[in-house]
């Protein structure tokens, strides 16, 4: 199949018109938002190992991130990245309207919202500043990584990608969010915990990248190395 495939440069994919990418993104944001409302913050214990519930989805980001730095580009990312900040960010501020509003009069269940939906600021700032520098930097490596191995090993450079994206995330969330609050064990045990597992879960999902990134690089008909681009997060490329 790769033979097939027509290798193009960062630029070039930046303003080239992709036929799957909206969807891709779509799914990447929809995965961000959803495992962080729901999981971000309820520890859980089996097996006498400790750590953050969202571990069993949050993971599958990164994994599009993968796809779609490997198979979009590092630009094309990187506008994924923004566009996942910015939801982040209004998620947010909706949770802060909607709880801060004032309960109807019989409406019993305005202490289960803010359970659910009342985020601490902490919690808020550490998600959307470990988000926003780790995938930064999983995309950053994976590129890089690419063309140092000519587009070969493709699990060398998720894995490793992984490896340094997560350890970045779970050194900003964990502190930012709970230090002070959780005991210095707790937030060591779980940081760490947490990075591991998200490494594995990336090693573990090795077969189905391969296959997720066979199957859109086959309909693209492209291969996309970011040679010559600017990896600032704060460039800009003229799309199409």
């Amino acid at each position: 199949m790769d033979k097939a495939l027509s290798r193009i440069d960062g630029i070039a994919g930046a303003r080239r018109h992709f036929r799957y990418f909206d969807y891709v993104m779509a799914a990447f944001v929809a995965i961000l938002l959803l495992s962080n409302l729901i999981g971000a913050s309820k520890l859980a214990t089996i097996q006498g190992y400790t750590f953050g519930a969202g571990i069993l989805f949050f993971p599958l980001s990164y994994v599009i991130g993968d796809v779609l730095t490997e198979v979009y580009g590092y630009a094309n990312a990187r506008r994924c990245v923004w566009m996942g900040f910015a939801a982040l960010v209004f998620m947010a501020f909706m949770s802060f309207v909607v709880v801060a509003m004032p309960a109807a009069k019989g409406w019993g269940g305005q202490a289960a919202y803010e359970s659910v939906f009342g985020s601490t600021w902490r919690i808020v700032l550490a998600s959307v500043l470990a988000f926003w520098a780790g995938e930064f930097v999983n995309s950053f490596v994976l590129a890089r990584m690419k063309v140092w191995t000519a587009g070969k090993h493709l699990w060398s450079r998720t894995i490793g990608s992984t490896f340094f994206g997560q350890a970045v995330d779970s050194l900003i969330f964990y502190p930012v969010a709970f230090l002070g609050t959780w005991s210095n064990e707790q937030v060591v045990t779980v940081m760490v915990t947490n990075w591991l597992l998200k490494v594995l879960w990336e090693a573990v999902l090795t077969p189905v990248t391969y296959a997720v990134v066979a199957w859109f690089k086959e309909r693209e008909g492209v291969d996309v190395f970011d040679e010559g681009i600017d990896f600032s997060p704060f460039a800009k490329a003229d799309a199409v």
